[in-house]
């Protein structure tokens, strides 16, 4: 076939076609012209050169030796009369799986070691509110981090929210910019940057693309949910989801992702919220507990005499209760934020985070989160519903 080059081929680092090349030869090298089903076989083997030249369409634009396989491929299939579409081969263990579906990597090391490796194990990890982090541990802080904070960063995925005061003079925060970077990867996707700000909440990335790599294999695409206020985003090579919605004047984020991705080993992993959760100086509950109500006195709340509330614990309580049935740490993140903020769209965020959980997360038994006795939260035996039925209420600052 004069279409092959086995040997030191000039090729571009980046251009699979050699590859392609020799998978075809493997496919073809055990075939007996002699037999009945040489043409059957044959022909798979050519549909699986020609999906694999495709796929390195744009990054061996300029390679002749691609553009001689792809032309060399159309006779062939032209002299065995192959049609384009049907079966194509899998005979190889290197090709029974899509390079670009994350699922089909644990079938190639089930292949390669003829012993059957357990389904992938998924994280998940939200950030929502005033803001409340749920990390992929399903550990569940309230934290300040003003400012611009990583939440991942490994070698395919980087996350970065900026949180700024939902109050001025108060260290209660909410999310206002989000950055997303897909890196690089393989012939899946080159590098993609999307970002969502306040009232900019884009269906593509920055670069105007919908999608990474091949358009066909969809192994990067956004998809738009609600117009400006929802979107998502599916990295199919890396078996990862990211949502992102806006609610009120803030955003909220959702992901899954492997473990063995989110948790693998590398520098920075200390700096990344999702896998170690905030600072100790940037939490502001203790614990997982919240700060909590006081009665009869004012406290010092900076320049102004008190901070601007809208509900009170009661009020707040009913507001949240109109979405949230289940008392779990997501109702009781629900009502310190409107007692914080005075804000509304808080409950919103709320319930919309626990609607990710549901669709994310992979193990229903783990989508509430109860406080604990003690001090784990916010629950009915705490000091905070002490105060039920006291006309003052007035927030701790936490500073």
């Amino acid at each position: 076939l004069s279409v092959l080059c086995l040997g030191d081929c000039q090729l571009h680092t980046s251009c699979g076609i050699q590859k392609c090349t020799t998978d075809f030869v493997s496919f073809t090298s055990h075939l007996n012209a002699a037999l009945e089903d040489f043409d059957r076989e044959f022909c798979k083997a050519l549909r699986a050169y020609s999906v694999c030249t495709y796929r390195n369409s744009k990054v061996c634009r300029g390679n002749l030796v691609y553009h001689a396989a792809v032309l060399g491929i159309g006779d062939l299939m032209t002299q065995r009369n192959c049609t384009k579409d049907g079966p194509t081969s899998s005979t190889n263990p290197e090709r029974t799986h899509d390079p670009c579906n994350y699922s089909g990597h644990t079938e190639a090391r089930e292949h390669h070691g003829g012993e059957k490796t357990p389904p992938p194990t998924y994280l998940f990890c939200g950030l929502f509110g005033d803001p409340h982090l749920r990390t992929f541990k399903d550990h569940f802080q309230t934290c300040k981090v003003e400012g611009a904070w990583p939440l991942i960063d490994n070698n395919y995925l980087s996350v970065q929210v900026t949180n700024v005061p939902v109050v001025p003079g108060f260290s209660a925060t909410a999310t206002n910019k989000i950055t997303v970077i897909f890196k690089s990867y393989q012939d899946c996707t080159d590098q993609k940057v999307y970002q969502a700000m306040t009232d900019d909440l884009p269906a593509a990335f920055v670069d105007g693309t919908t999608s990474g790599g091949d358009g066909n294999t969809r192994s990067l695409h956004i998809v738009e949910k609600v117009s400006g206020r929802y979107i998502e985003m599916h990295a199919r090579y890396i078996g990862t989801r990211v949502l992102v919605r806006q609610l009120g004047r803030y955003l909220t984020l959702a992901i899954s992702m492997p473990q063995e991705l989110a948790m693998a080993d590398g520098e920075g992993q200390e700096l990344q919220l999702c896998v170690q959760g905030c600072p100790a100086s940037e939490r502001i509950d203790h614990r997982g507990r919240l700060p909590l109500p006081v009665l009869g006195k004012l406290l010092p709340w900076g320049a102004a005499s008190r901070p601007p509330l809208g509900y009170t614990l009661e009020t707040a309580t009913a507001k949240c209760q109109e979405k949230m049935r289940v008392k779990d740490i997501y109702f009781h993140s629900c009502v310190f934020d409107l007692l914080t903020t005075g804000d509304a769209n808080f409950t919103a965020a709320a319930h919309s985070a626990l609607q990710d959980v549901e669709a994310l997360h992979p193990s229903k038994e783990h989508w509430h989160i109860f406080p604990r006795s003690g001090g784990g939260g916010v629950g009915r035996d705490s000091e905070f519903f002490v105060t039920l039925g006291f006309p003052c209420l007035i927030l701790v600052a936490y500073l």
